[in-house]
């Protein structure tokens, strides 16, 4: 990827850097801070801002990312990571003078491809017994009829669910199938309880005639 340089933008002034201790803290941005990253925190430039970082004394330069904010003292205007600061050789000074520009991504026109002329492939299945073949044409799977006769099979009706109608059972066949010792024991109870039933009557009337 390409950068074109603003040089309306550049600044110059002392950078210093974070502590290997600040790996794993979480930016103003919102991105956690690793040591090794290239990044740095700006007070003005907005968060993904690419800026390039100059250092005079020996001619080294690095571009890291805004991901922060600061810093705050006076006469500093960067703070970097620890792996922009030793891209820089500044680790063993502490605080050094910078040069920072801001730099924008070129993005290229994309190019056109050439049109290629590719083979025609030939999907098709030869072959007179293969089973996908009738399945992928949508032909009927029984075999054609020969050409010159006129015979056609029958077709079959419809085979229709048969129907079981429940059995009835008759009065006569409860009849026939009662026993007649079943009977017996109903007319006797039918004697016993007319017999009870004229007992009583006849003690009932006795007792109004003697009264």
């Amino acid at each position: 990827m390409a950068f074109t340089f603003l040089c309306a933008q550049t600044q110059k002034g002392k950078a210093t850097f974070y502590s290997k201790r600040a790996t794993g803290a979480r930016t103003a941005s919102g991105e956690r801070m690793h040591h090794d990253s290239m990044t740095c925190a700006h007070r003005t430039h907005p968060f993904g801002t690419m800026l390039k970082v100059t250092n005079p004394a020996n001619g080294k330069e690095v571009i890291v990312k805004v991901t922060d904010r600061g810093p705050f003292s006076r006469g500093r205007i960067i703070d970097l990571s620890w792996g922009a600061a030793k891209a820089l050789g500044i680790l063993d000074r502490g605080v050094a003078m910078v040069t920072v520009e801001k730099v924008k991504a070129d993005r290229g026109v994309p190019f056109k491809l050439e049109k290629e002329e590719l083979p025609e492939l030939q999907f098709e299945v030869t072959g007179q017994n293969y089973g996908l073949e009738d399945k992928w044409r949508g032909l009927p799977k029984e075999p054609a009829a020969m050409p010159g006769s006129n015979n056609k099979q029958p077709q079959k009706p419809p085979q229709q669910p048969k129907t079981v109608e429940p059995a009835v059972r008759s009065k006569g066949a409860a009849a026939k199938n009662a026993t007649p010792g079943g009977q017996k024991g109903l007319s006797q109870k039918e004697d016993k309880l007319t017999k009870r039933i004229l007992e009583k009557m006849k003690s009932w009337w006795k007792d109004l005639e003697e009264k």
